[in-house]
């Protein structure tokens, strides 16, 4: 059995179909080398296939990957050869993909460089789909304001800057459809995991009113916190851990009644969230 119990409200008997299916994955850190304490690295690409097969079934409507799709290579030929060979099989999930930026994912690539491999135009954007509104953010920024990339950062100095924080004000103001949001670092608790400027960020996040959650990895282990009428959920690493049941993966449904629900697998908690108001 690999679904978790839910350990939130009771369900509904008889829920509605959902408007939108999500799977989600995040911290594979794939690389080819040997594992270091309790990251597996080279684990990853059965763990992936494990999802896949629950994906297949699922049929979701698009990915997510929340950050840390690779680590960190020694040079920027290998970086790009970890990034070719995991992307080649995530890329086969799912037509649809939407990647968020990690620390690892540009350690020694740059931004752009790992944008381009992957076929994102941008690091940071929003979209709408099945009535919901979605975020994509990007801490990957120092507190100067310069990006990661080439290893010019300490990875606890994770920061949205100034254009972002004006680009998503933006973006949440002229939005009034229900919101999620897809981070890597953390958004909620103070910590080394944690944007410097979170309390900026939240407060934007809780100005407009609509966004319902925030999706997080980072720290590697189930969390979850309630702000201000947010749900912050962090989503267990798929790295971490050596054999199949360490492995961690999900798939989020939010239905027309703006109830979320998230079916973790293996190591991945699940929660439910019933509609506000």
């Amino acid at each position: 059995m690999l679904t978790a119990s839910y350990c939130a409200e009771e369900l509904f008997a008889d829920p509605p179909e959902p408007a939108v299916r999500i799977g989600l994955v995040t911290d594979l850190h794939y690389a080819a080398k040997p594992p270091a304490g309790t990251r597996h690295y080279r684990e990853t690409p059965a763990k992936l296939a494990e999802a896949a097969k629950q994906f297949r079934r699922d049929r979701p409507d698009f990915l997510v990957e929340l950050g840390d799709l690779i680590d960190a290579a020694e040079s920027v030929e290998l970086e790009q050869q970890y990034l070719a060979t995991i992307n080649e099989q995530f890329s086969g999930l799912c037509e649809r993909r939407h990647y968020v930026l990690g620390n690892h994912c540009v350690d020694t690539l740059t931004k752009d460089e790992f944008l381009q491999a992957v076929g994102q135009p941008k690091s940071y954007d929003s979209f709408d789909f099945g009535g919901i509104h979605f975020v994509v953010l990007d801490s990957c920024f120092r507190s100067d304001g310069e990006p990661y990339g080439r290893k010019n950062f300490k990875w606890t100095d994770a920061n949205l800057p100034a254009a972002e924080l004006e680009w998503l004000d933006a973006d949440l103001k002229a939005n009034d459809k229900p919101t999620v949001v897809f981070a890597h670092q953390r958004l909620d608790e103070a910590g080394r995991h944690s944007v410097n400027n979170r309390a900026e960020v939240r407060a934007i996040l809780e100005s407009g009113g609509h966004v319902l959650a925030v999706f997080q990895g980072h720290s590697h282990h189930n969390d979850l916190n309630q702000i201000n009428n947010i749900h912050y959920c962090t989503l267990a690493a798929m790295v971490e851990g050596s054999g199949a049941e360490s492995n961690g993966y999900s798939v989020l449904e939010i239905d027309s009644r703006g109830t979320i629900r998230l079916t973790g697998f293996r190591r991945q908690e699940s929660y439910r969230w019933p509609a506000v108001g």
